[in-house]
């Protein structure tokens, strides 16, 4: 068995509840006693979801392949294959992974979905959220063990301080951050949603500053302008950016260039990006592995 199977498993799951956050925001919770081993390394822990094509029961995902699963998924005729999409863990309740006190309770994972769209503009995985009820299931592709290449929220011991920067899709990797955050952590961040109703109350440690921006329909991104303007601390950071490509590039690029930050201490993912679908970026990320 290779390193990456001892490391991640699959997680038949089902909905258990729904519970809309903000405009835009919607948490869904997924139970099942699989989930129990579910080994959730908290921060930012990303998962692969794998959804039902409409008018389907369950995702059609050969996982029973085992390491060949991948290539089996794609022989599958686009229509009728289980729809992936990747995903941050928000919270875990029982399980291996849980938080303490909480092992006796049922296993659950809570993920929040950015809504994005409506109607015939709205992406599969929008469309399935705002529809989807107690029961309906799905997979999940995740860590078998708490320390996995799935956390990209890791700073050195010597980090004078910590930087996050975030739109409303990593909304959920800041809200684990914040939680996992060492007391007496300094650390800003600025986290940047659609609608000032999607604005959440984040527990976080003394020492964070929190700076929330609101992005008007069809403005481009405030968070470049804001971390312009900012005065950071004096120290050498440690920066985790998350969120659009284009914008994450432009911030991790202001920080290494015009701010003279070490580019082996910006953390950064590009979640999505504009006019292109997630299908469309696997299938470019695919073709650059072939």
């Amino acid at each position: 068995m290779s390193d990456r199977a001892q490391e991640y498993d699959f997680f038949p799951a089902h909905v258990v509840r729904t519970r809309r956050l903000g405009p835009t925001v919607l948490r869904v919770t997924f139970g099942g006693e699989a989930l129990r081993a579910f080994a959730s390394g908290g921060r930012d822990q990303s998962f692969s979801l794998f959804l039902p094509q409409p008018g389907q029961d369950e995702p059609n995902l050969p996982y029973a392949e085992g390491e060949g699963w991948f290539a089996a998924w794609r022989a599958i005729p686009a229509d009728e294959r289980a729809v992936m999409r990747s995903y941050t863990i928000r919270a875990q309740r029982g399980g291996v992974g849980a938080a303490p006190g909480s092992a006796a309770e049922p296993p659950e994972v809570d993920v929040d979905f950015a809504l994005h769209g409506v109607g015939a503009d709205a992406g599969p995985a929008t469309t399935w959220a705002s529809t989807a009820g107690p029961g309906a299931r799905v997979v999940l592709l995740g860590p078998a063990v708490a320390d996995n290449r799935s956390v990209s929220f890791r700073p050195p011991a010597d980090a004078g301080f910590v930087l996050l920067l975030a739109d409303e899709t990593a909304l959920p990797a800041v809200g684990g951050i914040l939680e996992w955050l060492p007391a007496g952590t300094r650390a800003l961040a600025w986290i940047e949603v659609p609608d000032a109703a999607d604005v959440q109350d984040l527990p976080a440690p003394d020492g964070v500053e929190l700076t929330w921006l609101v992005r008007a329909p069809g403005a481009p991104s405030g968070l470049l302008p804001a971390l312009r303007a900012a005065d950071l601390p004096d120290g050498a950071p440690y920066a985790w950016i998350a969120g659009e490509s284009g914008t994450v590039k432009e911030l991790r690029r202001h920080l290494v260039r015009e701010r003279g930050v070490d580019r082996r201490a910006v953390a950064f993912s590009g979640y999505w990006r504009r006019g292109a679908s997630e299908d469309r970026l696997r299938e470019e990320a695919y073709a650059d592995r072939s």
